[in-house]
Order: structure tokens, then sequence, then C-alpha cells
């Protein structure tokens, strides 16, 4: 126990395209690449643990190879790939439907390169563009969860409570339709959700619940990030705080206030609104009557809950609530660099930094918002339909 140490973790990372130029997540930041995600994650973000989703792509892989061949990058003994002061974990986004069922997302974590490649040789069977982010898989459930086992991988449900392709949200009230149970390692959040709302369902009880960024720029890197406990930030280790052993595990979940989540009550495309009503919106909107509705992830909780009341395991790490730098009201570029400059990384500026030396480099009003940012005190106006939630200052 007195060896483990704290180490900020964000697991759900996109790459925009390979050095070679070729698009990865066309979503994404162009600017997002293996190599730049590194560096923004240890030398501005200070984050500890980072995984990459879309290391199945051929083009990443070569990325990777290049990188470890120069010696800016290694293999660590214990799984994943070492630049500075973080490990990447190489992990796969992976959609996936089955007849009668919509599409979902998947997260699947492998301990090596030499692992991932053969998953991926595996996938090119099954799948039109190997090189691409999130793309559909042509197998069951149940074979990408066998497959993924065989490599001694991890298989979590990504954003599970999203309207788009999270498998709560679009595909099934209960996971156990679909997924073997006992071969899932973990569920994420989404940016819409905490652990009280997944409280409401019971099968969540069994599963350490994390919390990602989903980030497709290395902006939003961090946005949402887990603090893990573990002896050293490698694979093996990540295995270890999800199975909670000897003391390892998850000490918290930090991430937006679900209002700030875009997809967090129901939206009406008809009349424009989001539903901000007590009952959940789930067949018409109360305002116009129409069914043209994006299901909000509060409003599909309670409309699938085997509760009538969350009731989260007692061992369920806190979920704090923090609105990240970017959200502060007056903290421009020129203001956030000369925090960095004075505390090293944001994770030193959200925890480490008393309201007195914040003050002393933005400024009191700034200072003032930091300080309710991380405490969750701050005012919000919510998400919905795609759109963002807001900090409000007036």
């Amino acid at each position: 126990m007195s060896s483990l140490q704290r180490v900020y973790a964000d697991l759900h990372i996109h790459i925009g395209r390979s050095e070679d130029g070729q698009p990865v997540k066309i979503s994404g930041s162009r600017n997002l690449t293996f190599a730049n995600i590194a560096k923004e994650s240890s030398q501005r973000k200070g984050i500890g643990l980072v995984g990459i989703i879309d290391c199945h792509s051929p083009g990443v892989q070569q990325d990777i190879r290049n990188y470890m061949a120069s010696g800016e990058m290694v293999e660590s003994s214990g799984g994943g790939i070492v630049y500075g002061d973080t490990t990447i974990l190489l992990g796969s986004e992976i959609e996936i439907r089955e007849p009668g069922y919509q599409e979902a997302h998947v997260l699947v974590y492998f301990r090596d390169l030499e692992r991932m490649t053969d998953f991926s040789r595996w996938m090119g069977g099954h799948m039109k563009n190997l090189q691409l982010s999130s793309q559909r898989l042509y197998v069951s459930y149940r074979e990408l969860q066998h497959q993924v086992k065989q490599r001694d991988g991890l298989f979590i449900a990504a954003h599970m409570f999203t309207p788009h392709k999270g498998i709560y949200g679009s595909v099934t009230p209960r996971m156990s339709d679909v997924l073997d149970m006992d071969s899932i390692d973990g569920g994420e959040l989404g940016l819409s959700a905490d652990t009280t709302m997944a409280g409401y369902l019971s099968e969540l009880d069994r599963y350490p619940l994390l919390t990602n960024s989903d980030a497709h720029s290395l902006g939003k890197i961090g946005r949402e990030y887990n603090v893990f406990r573990m002896q050293e930030a490698n694979f093996d280790e990540f295995r270890n705080v999800l199975q909670g052993r000897e003391g390892r595990g998850i000490e918290a979940n930090y991430g937006l206030d679900p209002r700030l989540g875009k997809y967090h009550r129901t939206y009406c495309t008809n009349c424009e609104h989001i539903i901000h009503e007590a009952e959940p919106a789930l067949e018409r909107c109360p305002y116009c009557g129409s069914t043209r509705l994006t299901i909000g992830v509060l409003d599909r909780i309670l409309g699938i809950a085997d509760r009538t009341e969350p009731q989260p395991p007692l061992d369920r790490p806190p979920y704090r609530y923090q609105v990240p730098l970017a959200f502060i009201p007056g903290l421009g570029p020129a203001k956030m660099n000369r925090l960095l400059e004075a505390f090293g990384t944001e994770m030193s500026i959200l925890h480490n930094t008393s309201r007195e030396e914040l003050d002393a480099i933005v400024g009191s009003e700034i200072a003032g918002y930091i300080e309710l940012a991380r405490t969750g005190q701050l005012t919000l106006s919510a998400g919905g339909g795609g759109t963002y939630g807001k900090v409000v200052t007036g």
C-alpha cells in the first residue's frame, strides 16, 4: 500500500491523422497525432496514463514503431508505450451492431503493440476500412469479447448512456441482452452522466466506472479524467485498478457536472427546445407534442431504471464535479500560458495550487472562477441535443 501513487488517467483520446497524413478520426483535429497526444499529456496536461483508442489503425501502428525505433518512446515492461512522464495504453474504439439492435461503441485495450497488431489483423477480415476510427465490425458482441479475451485484452462499454451509440442510450435497457457480463472489465460514463445516475441500474453495481474526455482535439484532453491508486502507470497496473487488487483502485472520477454534457436532457428537433421537466420526456415533447426527440441521458436512465432511487455501491469512488479550465470565463490562451509557466501542468493548477497563488497570476476574478470550478460550485445551464451546457456568469 505504501508504494502506491496517485495517477491521473484519461483513457479515451482519438487520433486525427497518422504522420503520413492519412485521416484516422475524420472529426478529429489534424494535429491530434500519436506524438502530439503524448507531448500534450506529459508536458501540458500532467496526465500520467493516457488511452489512445485508434491504435488498431495500420498508419498509427507504423508511427508507434517509428517513435520506438528513434528512441523517442519505449515499451513499458508492464505494458504500454512510455513518453516522458506519461504511459500510453494502446486501445481501439469499435462500432458493433447485431440484427434487431442499433449500433453501439465499445473500447478495448491491449498490453503491447504485438497484441494490438494481431487484433488488427483479425479485425481486418470483418471491417471495411481498418485505417479509420470507430468503424463497424461485422461480428457479434460476444465474438468480439471472445477475441479480446483471447489476447488478454480489456473490454469497456463506451459512453454507455449517450443517445449517439451508447449501449444503454441507443441499444438496450440491459447490457446482459447482448454482452457476456463476465467478459466486461468496466463501463465508461460519458460526458452527460455521473456515478450517481449509474446507480439507477443494478447490473452496473459489479463494474468499475470510468470517466474520460473522448477528446477530438488536443485542448480537450483531460476535460474528464480519473485518479487511480496504482504502483506505476502501465497496462498491468490498469488491470489491477479495474479489479481492485491489493489496494489498487479508482480513487475518484473527475468530470463535468452532467448538466454541461451535450446530451444530458431530451431535445425536441421540431420546436428546438431542451426539455427541462422533472418527468423524463421519452415519447412526445411536452411543449409542442412532437415525437421528434433526441432522448437525453437523464431521461433515458430514468426510463430504463430498475430502481426508483439511485443506489450506487458503498465502495464506488466519489465523482467530483469539475469544470475544465477551458470553460473558465476570461481565461484565454495568454493567461493560461502564464498559469502553466508558474505551476507546470493543468493537473497541478487544478489540484495543487492555492487560491492565493492563482490570484497572483491571473487576478481575483478568474482565480475565483477556478476555485468554484474545481469544487463544482459554478452556476450552469443544462445541455441537450448536441449542444453543451454553459457556465452562467451573470
